[in-house]
C-alpha cells in the first residue's frame, strides 16, 4: 500500500456513536503519533457531524500530550452550533483516558463577496528544477548529518523538493525563511472533506524546522528537541492537490524556549489555498 493509500485508510474513522470515533495510527518511527495525523483524523470526525455543504474554513489545535502509536485515538465531537451560515465544532483526541489534542473547527456554507489574495513569492525555481527525494538521498550519504538522511529516508504521502539545501549542512545563521514544492504521491478521492483533511497532515511536516534558520540550527541537531504546541489553519479556496504546491514559511520570532513559524500554501497558478500558523516548543538539550 502507497503512502498515500495508507494516510486515506487511517481517515476512514470508526463510528462508535452519534459524536464519538475512532481512528487507527499510521505505521512510523518512534513512540509519538505524527501530529499532522492527529489534525487530519480530528478534522474528519468533525466533519461527519456536519452537513456536507459546509466546508472546513479555520481550524485551531492544541497538542496537549504525545500520542502514543500503539493504541488507538478515540475522537469525541461537541456539537457547539449549527447557525443559518456556519457551524462550530470541537474535538478532544483521547487516549488511555486523557485527552492529547484538542480542536476547534468552523465549518461555512459557500458564499461569495469581495476577494483578495497576497501574491506568491517571486523566484521561485520550478520544482523540476530541484532535487528529487532520491537525490537528496544519495546527496546526503556518508555526509551531513545522520538524522539529514534519515529525513530524506522516510517515506511520505508527498513527494517534497525543497528550494534551499544550505540549512542541512550548514551551522550558518540563515533568514528565517523556507520554501518547499509538495505533490501528493497518488490520486486523492473528489471529496472534499477528505482533500482538507489530506491538506491538513501536509501542513505540519515542514513548519517548525524554520524557526531554528536564525540560530544557524536544525531540527535534525542531536542536542535539539522541537515539539508542536498549537496549529492554526484556515482554508481559503478549494483545490484538487493533483499538481506541485509552494508551501511558503517564515518565522517572526523564537523566545521564551518557543517559536512561531507561519505559512502559506499556493497552488503552481499562484492561488492562495491555505494559510497556517504554528508555535512550538524549541529547547537545546543541555546533556546531549
Amino acid at each position: 500500500m502507497s503512502t498515500m493509500a495508507e494516510l486515506l485508510a487511517v481517515l476512514k474513522l470508526e463510528r462508535l456513536d452519534d459524536n464519538r470515533y475512532l481512528g487507527c495510527n499510521l505505521k512510523q518511527e518512534g513512540q509519538r503519533v505524527f501530529g499532522g495525523q492527529i489534525i487530519a483524523q480530528a478534522l474528519t470526525a468533525a466533519q461527519q457531524t456536519v452537513e456536507m455543504c459546509r466546508h472546513v474554513h479555520s481550524l485551531h489545535g492544541y497538542f496537549l500530550r504525545p500520542g502514543d502509536t500503539e493504541v488507538p485515538v478515540i475522537y469525541e465531537v461537541d456539537r457547539i452550533r449549527d447557525g443559518r451560515r456556519f457551524s462550530s465544532r470541537r474535538v478532544v483526541a483521547i487516549q488511555h483516558g486523557k485527552a492529547i489534542f484538542s480542536l476547534e473547527s468552523s465549518f461555512q456554507v459557500d458564499e461569495t463577496g469581495l476577494e483578495h489574495q497576497i501574491p506568491m513569492p517571486r523566484d521561485i525555481p520550478p520544482p523540476e528544477t530541484l532535487a528529487t527525494q532520491q537525490d537528496l538521498i544519495d546527496q546526503f550519504a556518508g555526509r551531513g548529518p545522520v538524522g539529514v538522511k534519515r529525513y530524506w529516508e522516510r517515506e511520505r504521502p508527498a513527494e517534497m523538493r525543497p528550494v534551499m539545501l544550505k540549512h542541512y549542512t550548514s551551522r550558518e545563521k540563515l533568514e528565517p525563511l523556507q520554501n518547499i514544492w509538495f505533490r501528493a504521491k497518488g490520486p486523492l478521492p473528489p471529496s472534499r472533506a477528505i482533500r482538507a483533511a489530506v491538506l491538513a497532515y501536509l501542513s505540519d511536516v515542514t513548519l517548525l524546522d524554520t524557526a531554528t534558520f536564525a540560530h544557524g540550527r536544525a531540527g535534525f541537531d542531536p542536542d535539539m528537541q522541537l515539539t508542536s504546541l498549537d496549529h492554526a489553519m484556515w482554508f481559503h479556496r478549494e483545490d484538487p492537490l493533483d499538481e506541485w504546491l509552494l508551501f511558503s514559511h517564515d518565522s517572526p520570532s523564537t523566545q521564551s524556549a518557543r517559536g512561531l513559524t507561519r505559512g502559506a500554501i499556493y497552488s503552481r497558478k499562484g492561488t492562495l489555498i491555505a494559510s497556517i500558523a504554528q508555535e512550538g516548543l524549541i529547547q537545546v538539550k543541555r546533556d546531549a
